[in-house]
């Protein structure tokens, strides 16, 4: 009996662990590659080393980032058919992976977002993706500008 509890209370605690190592399933996350480093949204926000919140007044906003349909005029243009096996390896066992989370709730320390079609902007993104929301390239440049070494270019 004594050895059904210890086994009744051991695996609800691998269940979790599991759970938090990678979620249940190959779930693949937007993710771009930074030089050496990789910035990868996940859904699991106690993971996250920065979490970056969106805002529909801009006056609360900390970061403003205006979505164009010109590519030729953004900092970050993501444009893709779908998933490829360039974005999976992008960020595959890359250790130096920095993960953002996407918080409902603006405050605190973390970076707050206007996302909008109008200037004046911080940044200009340009989507056309299968993949990636324009809210999750915005979440991915700012978690990007949020490391210690400037943006300079990023790629799927």
């Amino acid at each position: 009996m004594l050895r059904f509890k210890i086994l009744a209370s051991v695996v609800p605690l691998l269940a979790a662990a599991v759970f938090a190592r990678g979620e249940i399933g190959s779930v693949s996350h937007p993710c771009i590659a930074i030089g050496d480093t990789s910035v990868e949204l996940t859904s699991l926000f106690w993971t996250a080393g920065i979490q970056i919140a969106f805002t529909d007044d801009p006056a609360q906003a900390t970061v403003r980032v205006q979505i164009t349909d010109d590519a030729d005029a953004a900092d970050f243009a993501v444009v893709d058919d779908g998933a490829s096996d360039e974005e999976a390896s992008a960020c595959q066992g890359n250790p130096s992976t920095q993960l953002v989370a996407i918080s409902g709730q603006a405050g605190g320390d973390r970076p707050t977002v206007y996302l909008s079609t109008e200037g004046p902007a911080d940044y200009r993104i340009y989507v056309r993706s299968k993949t990636f929301s324009q809210k999750e390239a915005a979440a991915l440049i700012v978690g990007a500008r949020g490391g210690r070494r400037p943006l300079q270019a990023a790629s799927l």
